[in-house]
Parts: C-alpha cells; structure tokens; sequence
C-alpha cells in the first residue's frame, strides 16, 4: 500500500474527494506545490462538484489534466461516498487515470497517533442498529484492523469521534472529538502506507450486502365461486 508522498513522487497531480463526513473536502495536490483545499458542508451532489471546479480554476487545469485520485471509501455517508465513486468511475471512462482509496477512521486514528503515541484509543463511526465502526490503535501503538462492533464490545481506552461525522446514537461511553481536516491530517501521515489502488472506486463495505430472494409467483385472479 503506497503512502501519499509516494503517490506525489509517482503523479503531478493527485485530486482528493472525500464525502465521508458533513463537511465535504476537495484537495488538489501537487508536489513542489502547496496543496489547494476547498470545504463545504452542503448536499454533497453539489459540494463535491463544486469543490472540484473551484481547485482546478485556481491552478488553471481541467479534470482532464489531473494524472490520479484519491478517496475515502468509508466509514462514512453512503450517499456522499457513492457519489464520489460514480463522479471517479465516470471520469476514468473519459480518461483512464488510478484511483486510490483510503478509509476514513483510518486516517484520523494515523493523525492522533503521531501526535501521541503514548496512549491506547479507538476512533469510532456510528454504523447505526446499535452497532459501530472501530478503528483501534492498541498499547504499543498498533493499528488493528478496522472492525464492526456492538456497542457493548467496544475495547477498553479512550473512544474518540471525527468531527463533523453523522451519528444516529450516544456512545456507550462517553467519546471525545478528533480532527477530520485533511489539510491537517495529509501532511502529518504523509509517509503512512494508508492508500489501496482500487479498480473499480465503490463505497467500503464490512460484508457483502445479503439480499433475500423471493419466489417467483404469477399473480392469479381469484376464481369466481360457482352458482
């Protein structure tokens, strides 16, 4: 899994869209450059669109001249996510560029940890139906492999909650608030192997969708009753 300063010595120019959150984040990202960020917490049809419009105006490119993107497959608002990921895949049909993923509590948990590594915590994402998102960096300051738990089994340590994320419940305990900035989270995890080359930009999901099949039946007048 290649980092972000990898990806800037392998592409002139690396586009950021990111709707995992309420506030949505377009970045333009070049190296030598300084990085272009534009936030919005509007509709995220809108916003993402938007923000993309604005950072390539400033540096005068097109959609056509950016050489990879980056998204954040999740946890996070299906919708925006989705939305990224149709706006990806309709750009690669136009002009066939990579797209990297990377995953949302990921990065935060990256960014607290470089900050301080001397404690053990779990960043967290509410995944509704009593149930959440974890993301756990352990006593040695390991990150575990991201996980779906029941509110009851959360690890033990600090919880904290990116800012700006949807929730639906209360924590089962009470969770602190950690950054979701990616001007301010990129720079600091910069050399973290935190991105996925993806084929196909989709949003990320713990399990395949379990759908219920039904029987096929022709729908049948009821028989008038006999005189």
């Amino acid at each position: 899994m290649p980092s972000l300063s990898q990806l800037l010595t392998s592409h002139e120019s690396l586009l950021v869209l990111d709707a995992a959150s309420m506030n949505i984040q377009v970045g333009l990202l070049r190296p030598g450059v300084p990085a272009s960020w534009h936030n919005n917490s509007g509709a995220a049809g809108a916003e993402i669109f938007t923000g993309v419009v604005t950072v390539l105006n400033e540096a005068r490119l097109k959609i056509a001249d950016i050489a990879a993107f980056a998204f954040c497959e999740g946890p996070g608002s299906m919708l925006g996510i989705r939305t990224v990921a149709m706006a990806l895949r309709t750009w690669q049909v136009l002009s066939n560029r990579p797209a990297y993923a990377y995953q949302s509590l990921a990065v935060a948990a990256d960014y607290e940890r470089s900050r301080d590594e001397s404690h053990n915590f779990s960043v967290i994402a509410d995944a509704r139906r009593e149930s959440w998102h974890c993301q756990q960096i352990d006593a040695a300051g390991r990150m575990r492999p991201l996980q779906h738990l029941p509110a009851a089994s959360l690890p033990a340590g600090e919880l904290l909650t990116p800012k700006n994320f949807r929730a639906w419940a209360q924590p089962p305990r009470p969770a602190g608030l950690c950054s979701y900035d990616l001007a301010k989270i990129f720079p600091a995890i910069a050399r973290s192997d935190c991105f996925r080359l993806v084929e196909a930009p989709e949003a990320f999901q713990h399990e395949a969708p379990d759908y219920k099949k039904w029987p096929v039946q022709i729908h049948r007048a009821a028989a008038a009753p006999l005189k």
